[in-house]
């Protein structure tokens, strides 16, 4: 499990590519290393990922599978790409965002990115399957960051209102438009809707 509490930007240091398959390597710091174990859990993007090699300089690599490559934006990567990093949680960890599964249900675009000194809001184009689930001030995470939808949800369009802090620590300080970025809705919001779903079907039927 995670909590959406991004430890930061960190870069893509090698890719290897095949059919339906990529091999992936990023360069941590010392503090992310740290109790570190092949078959450990990370958060690339929010992309749950199991750790198959690491090295003592902080290089981690990951296999990311077909069914990964087609739902999230890790296929878009290069050398040299950033990406939200996140440990998994621990017994005790504080949560400060949200409890996440690292299981991305789709990708959104980026489709305009309004900036002032102190503020930014991202607003981001959305599947219409989606759209019963993504509710104005409800949680929902983006390449991993724990956030809250701003007050407009139409058109199967939502915003985030991002400050400097969260832009700084995060990949979106870089985002542009035209961007694809990895969607986890939030899992309490899924349940209660699935639920209401399920009993107004019984209830027609």
């Amino acid at each position: 499990m995670f909590t959406g509490i991004v430890k930061g930007v960190f870069s893509v240091d090698e890719l290897k590519k095949s059919d339906d398959f990529l091999q992936l390597t990023v360069q941590l710091n010392e503090e992310l290393c740290q109790g570190l174990q092949t078959g450990a859990s990370i958060a690339v993007n929010g992309v749950c990922l199991t750790v198959t090699d690491f090295t003592e300089s902080g290089r981690v690599t990951f296999d990311v599978m077909q069914e990964t490559l087609r739902v999230t934006n890790l296929g878009d990567l290069g050398a040299g790409s950033s990406v939200n990093i996140e440990r998994a949680a621990r017994f005790n960890d504080e949560i400060g965002g949200h409890l996440l599964s690292g299981h991305i249900h789709d990708t959104v675009l980026v489709s305009d990115i309004i900036r002032s000194k102190n503020n930014t809001t991202i607003y981001f184009q959305f599947d219409e399957q989606w759209s019963d689930y993504l509710l104005s001030k409800g949680y929902v995470a983006l390449n991993g960051a724990s956030l809250t939808i701003g007050e407009e949800v139409t058109d199967n369009r939502f915003c985030v209102h991002l400050i400097p802090e969260t832009l700084e620590m995060t990949t979106f300080g870089q985002v542009s438009a035209g961007d694809r970025v990895n969607l986890e809705i939030d899992s309490q919001t899924q349940a209660v809707v699935n639920t209401v779903k399920k009993y107004l079907d019984k209830s027609i039927h």
